[in-house]
């Protein structure tokens, strides 16, 4: 049967931009929607912006916009932002909608019957100066516990200690500065203390309901929390408090109905948020709202969240559904937050990188994609980005193992054999098909880290398939030629099968290479049957180039902001300290022009390639060079460069290295890459440079 899902990301706040910490959510539930739609399953991906509450309120009336306005402009920004990273929402909508609103009405009203809403007076901080109640992050003094000032309402973050805005000391508005007033208002409370009973039976491991088409495998790894986050919820519900579901006016939401000037708060709207924007596509496409959402539904119901709004999500949000007779989630998926460099983000340091930014400055998203997948796991554990790394595991795993297989071998398809494969079903793929459902398991569990780690031992013996038989050798001997035919197509066979396989991860690359196969779009069962012998594959076209370190460069300077007033910027011309050579100490360095012959990724080495260099001797020169970062083996063969010829030979761990060849490159990264010098056409193997 086939299995029918919803997925939702949590709503991003309209009043910012996209950042990479945010994109951790929407690409970790990007790849797994997109895994379920491989796999044949009915899945629809939700989501919205959460556009209410008095934040939106306050910065629509600083940019001088209604909020309306301001929301508008911010939907723009974030599903561009979205796209460019290739989050394919089936519907990406607004909280500020009818739909919502139907949805918030009606599940007050079926609350208010239930007699789970009570109107209670409530004291609260009111602004003199700005005539509104305010919010406790909105107001701010010195910490009762450790007296640390400029503290929030709610906890302190010097001491981390948490208290009510009454409790603080010299209170102040953050918004005027002024002192506020406990004032009395009528508020309406949601009952949540009376739904303990209900919260700790259904914070059990494995969800009661029965979800048609789930293997045991998936049945048990759609746990309703993660086990960390089960033992929070236990914690939380010994204590449990009703919950105050209304603001006063002025604020920008929903109009309580029968309650002129008060408003839903922004937290019981902004989960119904995802019943809205799903009501507005089953308009669009024809699809049964209540087969998902209706008590007792047997579909699948997927919250993916940051841990920092598990309170709201499983205890709120499930005790909301269940008194006004809706289904509950049949899964709650936390994930930690993003560190950069093993530190918060920081806009000092220029790692609170936007995702406009990093697009803007020609960064390819799914860089990013793989990098976070490699790193996720189901646990609701923080993620680290490390620049560093997210270079060299980028460049060694997707160029130096994964493309590099078509690279290498797709050319000799198209030049030899007229573009058509030879027989594929060779015995040393069998792992490859076999490795299908391990993998699967894997993201249907969320393991992407896992996922990714077995794909790529996958590649790995793809690559060592590929070196010890040797097609560029194979190209030269003309009795050789049904061997190379065979070896060449065996290796795009299993390149079609790693794609697949990266296929939810690198969904951009997967269409490059869907086009350049001419095969439909890739399905999970794809792995099952190999190319048929005779196939014709398109001419190949590089799929993806590697990150150089000087783009990161660029990419943090550009988002650094400066915490002092002004900032001096110290430059210096290249060299200024260098004291001039005279053409005697010139001539000493004896430059060549040399053709590449040869050239290939040096095991274990982040930056080398090998080449093997004609300069004119009876023997080619061996030198190892650092521009893997640039440029791809199979398309430097054949080329002229400029060789220091005299060089005294290094010993590295990798041989020894006979000389150097000459590139250029920006040192303040302004101009990010490494360009490789080249002589004139004309010019040939072993002439002098004067």
């Amino acid at each position: 049967m086939t299995r029918k899902i919803l997925v939702t990301s949590a709503l991003p706040y309209a009043n910012g931009a996209i950042h990479l910490g945010h994109l951790v959510e929407y690409i970790q539930t990007d790849i797994w929607v997109r895994f379920q739609k491989m796999r044949g399953s009915e899945c629809w991906y939700v989501c919205a912006d959460d556009t209410h509450g008095t934040p939106v309120m306050l910065r629509a009336e600083k940019d001088g916009l209604t909020p309306e306005a301001l929301i508008e402009r911010v939907h723009g920004e974030h599903t561009r932002d979205f796209s460019g990273f290739h989050i394919a929402f089936d519907n990406f909508y607004s909280t500020h909608s009818p739909e919502t609103r139907a949805c918030v009405e009606e599940i007050y009203a079926r609350l208010d019957a239930a007699g789970m809403i009570e109107k209670r007076d409530v004291e609260q901080y009111y602004d003199p100066l700005k005539k509104m109640f305010l919010p406790d992050r909105f107001i701010k003094g010195e910490c009762p516990k450790c007296g640390a000032e400029d503290q929030y309402g709610d906890n302190c973050e010097s001491c981390g200690a948490a208290y009510t805005p009454g409790e603080l000391k010299k209170p102040y508005s953050a918004l005027s500065g002024a002192k506020p007033e406990l004032r009395v208002s009528a508020h309406y409370f949601f009952k949540l203390s009376e739904c303990a009973d209900f919260l700790k039976k259904w914070t059990c491991a494995v969800p009661e309901e029965r979800l048609p088409g789930m293997t045991p495998d998936a049945r048990e790894s759609h746990r309703r929390l993660q086990p960390e986050a089960a033992n929070k919820m236990r914690e939380w519900l010994d204590s449990l408090d009703d919950w105050d579901i209304s603001r006063d006016a002025p604020y920008f939401g929903f109009e309580i109905p029968g309650a002129p000037e008060k408003y839903f708060y922004v937290w019981l709207d902004a989960p119904i948020g995802y019943m809205g924007s799903f009501k507005n596509l089953c308009e669009r496409k024809g699809i049964d709202f209540d087969a998902f959402w209706k008590e007792g539904a047997e579909t699948e119901l997927y919250h993916f969240i940051g841990k920092d709004i598990l309170y709201f999500h499983a205890l709120f949000w499930p005790a909301v559904l269940r008194h006004a007779r809706y289904r509950t989630p049949s899964g709650i998926c936390a994930h930690g937050f993003l560190t950069v460099d093993g530190a918060k983000m920081s806009k000092s340091r220029g790692t609170f990188i936007t995702a406009e930014s990093y697009l803007k400055l020609g960064l390819n998203p799914e860089w990013l994609r793989y990098y976070y997948a490699a790193k996720l796991n189901s646990t609701m554990g923080d993620i680290d980005l490390n620049l560093e790394d997210f270079v060299a595991r980028v460049n060694a795993d997707l160029i130096g193992k994964y493309i590099n297989i078509a690279s290498r071998c797709a050319g000799f398809i198209g030049k030899k054999f007229g573009g058509r494969l030879s027989h594929t079903d060779a015995g040393w793929l069998k792992k490859f098909r076999e490795s299908a459902p391990d993998i699967a398991l894997s993201y249907e569990r969320r393991e992407f880290g896992r996922a990714l780690r077995e794909i790529m031992a996958l590649a790995d013996a793809a690559n060592i398939f590929v070196n010890d038989r040797k097609p560029w050798e194979l190209a030269r001997r003309q009795e050789a030629e049904k061997e190379l035919h065979a070896v060449c197509s065996e290796a795009i066979e299993a390149f079609r099968l790693l794609t697949v396989y990266l296929k939810p991860v690198l969904p951009k690359v997967a269409e490059a290479v869907e086009d350049f196969l001419g095969v439909a779009p890739f399905a999970w069962e794809d792995v099952l049957c190999p190319l048929p012998e005779g196939h014709a594959i398109g001419a190949y076209r590089h799929l993806m180039t590697r990150i150089d370190t000087a783009q990161v460069a660029t990419l943090v300077e550009a988002n650094r902001e400066s915490l002092a007033p002004a900032e001096t910027v110290k430059t210096a011309a290249a060299g200024a300290d260098e004291g001039n050579v005279s053409i005697d100490e010139f001539m000493k360095v004896d430059l060549r022009a040399a053709r590449i012959i040869n050239a290939e990724h040096v095991e274990g080495a982040e930056k080398l390639i090998r080449l093997s260099l004609d300069i004119g001797e009876t023997k080619p020169r061996q030198v190892f060079a650092g521009i893997k970062s640039a440029y791809d083996p199979a398309q430097l063969i054949g080329r002229m460069t400029v060789m220091v010829a005299n060089l005294a030979p290094r010993k590295m761990k990798f041989g020894v290295s006979e000389g150097m060849i000459l590139a250029a490159s920006d040192p303040e990264g302004k101009v990010p890459g490494i360009f490789l010098l080249s002589p004139d056409s004309g010019a040939r193997p072993g002439m002098r440079i004067k």
